[in-house]
């Protein structure tokens, strides 16, 4: 029985082993949403970069996603870069031809925690179905370190075949409204 649990232990062991750095990478907790939908971004940031901690973390917004809105951190300072959208899109009966392209918190993450970054935003009809949409992530560290999550698959390539992948969010249909 002691045999049995003690090679219990060690696949369990092994397998968090071989978890990790998957799990190292900045993420999109919702990892799907509908066009034409408002999507509650939730970032994970899951470590600092070799060993420093995280000071500030960049967010690009994609185009086609309008009407962003950062949820401040406490102890952390938010800004936000507007700028021209690629096209005026209609919001709800309002006109829009600029917003949010970009997020910035700063602050301090100690490479030994674990935390989230928040935004809602309207990811627009512009949007294909079963495209993937992504959001390019900087995370600067002490020491002049950074982890640039930013790469995009090529086609017929995914996120696992990249070290730094950006967060991707998989684009479902539109839901029909009455």
């Amino acid at each position: 029985m002691t045999t049995t649990l003690l090679r219990g232990v060690l696949a369990a062991a092994a397998l968090l082993a071989l978890a990790g750095p998957a799990l190292a990478h900045t993420t999109l907790e919702a990892q799907q949403a509908p066009a034409a939908s408002t999507y509650k971004a939730v970032l994970r940031v899951g470590h600092g970069c070799e060993g420093a901690p995280t000071l500030k973390l960049r967010v690009r917004i994609p185009d086609g996603v309008i009407s962003v809105k950062p949820m401040p951190k406490p102890g952390w300072e938010l800004e936000t870069v507007k700028a021209p959208y690629g096209k005026t899109y209609d919001y709800y009966g309002t006109a829009m031809s600029e917003g949010v392209r970009e997020i910035v918190w700063t602050g301090k993450l100690p490479d030994e925690h674990y935390d989230e970054f928040v935004f809602r935003a309207y990811l627009t009809d512009s949007l294909k179905p079963d495209a993937m949409l992504y959001f390019p992530v900087v995370q600067e560290c002490s020491g002049g370190k950074a982890d640039r999550w930013i790469e995009i698959p090529a086609e017929g390539k995914s996120a696992g075949d990249y070290q730094y992948p950006a967060p991707g969010l998989k684009l479902l249909p539109a839901k029909a409204t009455h």
